[in-house]
C-alpha cells in the first residue's frame, strides 16, 4: 500500500504550524474552535494569496481572523448566489415546458425524437432522464406511475431533472423560426450593439446554463468561490467583457451568465444590491473574483 508522505496533524500541531509560518494568533481557543468545526484543509483555500511558497511564510501581519473572515464572507456569498440560482433554475424549467407545449401541445413530447437534432444524443439524454425519474421519490412521479401507466408528462419530468440534464435537452433542441427553442430563447433576449432585441443563439444560451450549473454545484457542495478559477466559458456580451481579457474565468463571468438568465428584473436587482452590500461590509479583493472596478454597472440592468 502507498505510504502518503504528509503526516496527520493534531489540532495543537495545526495551530503551531500557523505560528511557525508567521501567522498572528490572538486567541488560541478561537483558532482551535474554528479548526474543529471548519477544518485546517478547507481554511487553507482562503490563505493562498497570503502565503509565500518559497519562504513557507505568511505575508507579515497576516492574522488568523483574516482567514476566518474570508471564509465567513464566502459562506454568505455562496448562500446569496445559491438562492438566486434557485430562482433562475425554477424559471428555466417553467419556460422550457411552456415553449414545448406551446408548439407541440403534447404532454409526452420528450418521447418524440423528431424535435431533437442529434438522435444519438437524444437517446443518451433519454437514458439520463429515465434514470432521474426512476430515482425520484416525489409524490407526483408516483402518481403518474400509479394512475397513468407510468407515463410522466413533461411538466413533471423537468421537476426531477438535474440542471445539467436540462441544459443537454435544450442544447439538442431543433432551432429555427417557430421552434420550441425560439420560444424559449425569447425569454432571454438581450440588446445588440445597435440597440435591437436579439434572441441568444443556442450555443450562447446553453453556455450560460452550463456556467451557472457549475457554480450551482460549487455552492451546493459548500466549496470555495472566492479566489477560484472556474473552468467553464459562458459567452459574454461584448459590453460586459473585461479588457484586457483575463487569463482565466472566475465568478464575474458566471454572475454575468446569471444576469442573462435572470428570473425577473426585480429579483435580479435585489440580488445585485445584496451582493454590493455584502462586498461593502467585508474587506475583500475584487480581483480575486475577476471583478472589474465597475462590476456593479455591468451586473445591473
Amino acid at each position: 500500500m502507498y505510504q502518503y508522505s504528509k503526516q496527520i496533524l493534531t489540532i495543537a500541531q495545526q495551530v503551531q504550524s500557523y505560528k511557525n509560518a508567521g501567522m498572528l494568533i490572538t486567541s488560541r481557543s478561537d483558532v482551535e474552535k474554528a479548526l474543529k468545526s471548519i477544518g485546517f484543509y478547507r481554511l487553507r483555500g482562503y490563505s493562498f494569496h497570503l502565503y509565500d511558497n518559497s519562504s513557507k511564510k505568511y505575508v507579515p501581519g497576516t492574522k488568523f481572523e483574516d482567514i476566518l473572515n474570508l471564509y465567513k464572507f464566502d459562506q454568505q456569498l455562496s448562500s446569496l448566489i445559491f438562492s438566486m440560482i434557485s430562482k433562475i433554475e425554477v424559471a428555466l424549467r417553467v419556460r422550457l415546458v411552456d415553449a414545448l407545449l406551446l408548439i407541440h401541445n403534447d404532454p409526452l413530447i420528450l418521447h418524440d425524437s423528431s424535435i431533437f437534432k442529434q438522435k444519438q444524443l437524444y437517446w443518451k439524454n433519454m437514458s439520463a432522464i429515465a434514470s432521474q425519474i426512476a430515482r425520484s421519490n416525489d409524490v407526483f412521479i408516483k402518481h403518474n406511475f400509479d394512475k397513468h401507466d407510468g407515463e410522466v408528462p413533461v411538466w413533471a419530468v423537468v421537476e426531477v431533472l438535474s440542471f445539467g440534464t436540462l441544459s443537454k435537452i435544450i442544447k439538442n433542441l431543433k432551432t429555427g423560426i417557430g421552434s420550441s427553442y425560439s420560444i424559449l430563447a425569447s425569454n432571454y433576449q438581450y440588446k445588440s450593439q445597435k440597440g435591437n432585441s436579439v434572441n441568444p443563439s443556442q450555443k450562447m444560451l446553453t453556455s450560460w446554463i452550463q456556467g451557472v450549473s457549475v457554480l450551482r454545484n460549487i455552492c451546493a457542495h459548500n466549496s470555495r468561490i472566492y479566489n477560484r478559477t472556474i473552468n467553464t466559458t459562458p459567452e459574454i456580451l461584448s459590453a460586459d467583457k473585461i479588457t484586457p481579457k483575463p487569463t482565466h474565468n472566475g465568478l464575474y463571468q458566471i454572475l454575468l451568465a446569471m444576469k442573462y438568465l435572470r428570473s425577473s428584473d426585480e429579483e435580479w436587482t435585489i440580488f445585485v444590491d445584496d451582493l454590493d452590500e455584502l462586498i461593502q461590509n467585508n474587506k475583500v479583493n475584487l480581483s480575486a473574483m475577476n471583478f472589474p472596478s465597475d462590476w456593479k454597472t455591468h451586473l445591473s440592468i
